[in-house]
């Protein structure tokens, strides 16, 4: 008996870790599209304090992010946000998408790079 209120009190704790995961992500998503970007990042942080045995949503966390800080004109630092998720999840749909932002901030000239410079790619 006392086997079967340990694991019952084991799920209802999981259960709970993963309600407040949830719940922060989603505060942060609400945040962002109030426009509200320290909102949305402390959000952010809350939820990757909860979901840290779960790697799988790190992405999703750091993409929000990177686009919280675009918003907020810190353009070097959502580039380098992106290049985290582009080397440490390369497979992921996020990665695709941190793909697509770093080559838009790119075309509108804020990668980081002093306008003078000209990245042109190697000739084969």
């Amino acid at each position: 008996m006392r086997i079967l209120l340990v694991v019952c009190v084991m799920l209802g704790l999981l259960g709970c870790n993963r309600y407040s995961f949830d719940r922060h992500l989603n505060s942060a998503y609400e945040a962002y599209e109030r426009g509200e970007c320290e909102a949305a990042i402390l959000s952010l942080s809350k939820a990757e304090r909860t979901s840290r045995s779960r790697r799988h949503m790190q992405p999703e966390i750091s993409l929000l992010r990177g686009q919280c800080l675009e918003r907020q004109a810190l353009f070097v630092d959502a580039m380098q946000t992106y290049q985290f998720i582009l080397t440490q999840y390369p497979a992921s749909e996020y990665a695709y998408r941190a793909r697509a932002r770093m080559e838009t901030l790119r075309q509108l000239g804020h990668d980081g790079l002093p306008a003078s410079v000209k990245l042109v790619p190697a000739t084969p």
